[in-house]
């Protein structure tokens, strides 16, 4: 296999711990995934580069149940407090049912492949996992 590369900027797998980075302000401290030209609270434009916490808190989440075609569905979508930074991301080694998704639910950040190219590159992106 010709390796691994993170399927977004923000996706550290490099180290012990894969882990999510953000853009924060270093005014305001706003928090963005991506590159920022300005702070959308404040239009300062300098930033530093923190790490983000790896474990969370479900604070909403949706059941997927249409999608783009070849998407299997029914999936979950979810928002997820690390530490005070929210984290738009799917949950996965869960059912996609209300009875098994909750808010304030405690999850984890988790790595996956998504796909491999002509060389054998495999892309990672990451979701979170249920807690215990």
């Amino acid at each position: 296999m010709a390796g691994q590369i993170p399927f977004v900027d923000y996706l550290v797998l490099d180290g012990d711990e894969p882990h999510l980075v953000a853009q924060e302000c270093t005014k305001c401290g706003a928090r963005f995934f991506d590159r920022r030209n300005a702070c959308a609270g404040c239009f300062a434009t300098d930033f530093t580069t923190v790490p983000i916490a790896t474990e969370g808190t479900v604070r909403a989440f949706t059941i997927v149940a249409f999608a783009a075609p070849g998407i299997p569905v029914p999936f979950v979508a979810a928002v997820v407090d690390c530490d005070g930074t929210r984290v738009r991301a799917n949950l996965i080694n869960v059912e996609p049912d209300a009875e098994h998704v909750r808010d304030g639910m405690k999850v984890r950040l988790v790595t996956q492949p998504i796909g491999t190219d002509s060389e054998g590159t495999e892309a990672i992106g990451f979701a979170f996992e249920p807690v215990g």
